[in-house]
């Protein structure tokens, strides 16, 4: 019968520890697997990964082509409902607000409010996007939820809004631009 006392684990599945630095004839002592000197037998000494001694490396050596995302990503600011309840009942949590209590920090192309957590008091939350339980959540608590104007437009929006605002006149009298040449003239002799 198999008793807690009895449990051994599997043969071959654990390893004696390798014990370094126990004399010269322990196969490890001495340099303990180190080999002699330079900077990768010193403590904490390392040479981070790519690095090929001052050498050009190879990522840099070789070319850059096509399209990354990721230059055009927006980083948002992430807070939770559950982080809200810092705030007092009736207080407006805004940019400004959450900064002075350290709960967002850094640059970042605006404020994201998540549902994780409950919310204890209602509360008036002005961010630039919500997820759909934080925002039931919120209101739930008996607060209210805007999100900022100046970023809620969208880009097709903002394109038709643009070109609502110009009279139709202006519109018309617009005209592609003219391409200028140079003119040669002949020096006489």
């Amino acid at each position: 019968m198999m008793r807690l006392h009895s449990l051994r684990p599997r043969p071959g599945s654990r390893h004696r520890v390798k014990r370094l630095g126990c004399g010269e004839s322990s196969g490890h002592g001495k340099t303990s697997g180190k080999g002699s000197k330079g900077q990768k037998a010193r403590s904490g000494g390392s040479i981070r990964l790519g690095f090929e001694g001052g050498q050009m490396p190879l990522i840099r050596r070789l070319p850059k082509r096509g399209f990354n995302n990721a230059a055009f990503h927006k980083h948002y600011a992430v807070v939770n409902v559950s982080d809200l309840n810092a705030f007092e009942a009736g207080t407006v949590v805004n940019e400004q607000s959450l900064r002075e209590a350290n709960l967002i920090r850094g640059h970042f192309a605006g404020i994201k409010i998540l549902g994780d957590g409950e919310l204890k008091h209602g509360i008036e939350v002005q961010a630039d996007k919500i997820s759909a339980t934080a925002r039931e959540k919120i209101e739930k608590a008996g607060g209210t939820v805007t999100l900022r104007e100046a970023r809620r437009i969208e880009k097709g929006k903002a394109d038709d809004a643009s070109s609502e605002a110009k009279p139709e006149a202006a519109v018309a009298k617009a005209k592609p631009p003219v391409k200028k040449t140079k003119s040669r003239t002949k020096k006489s002799e």
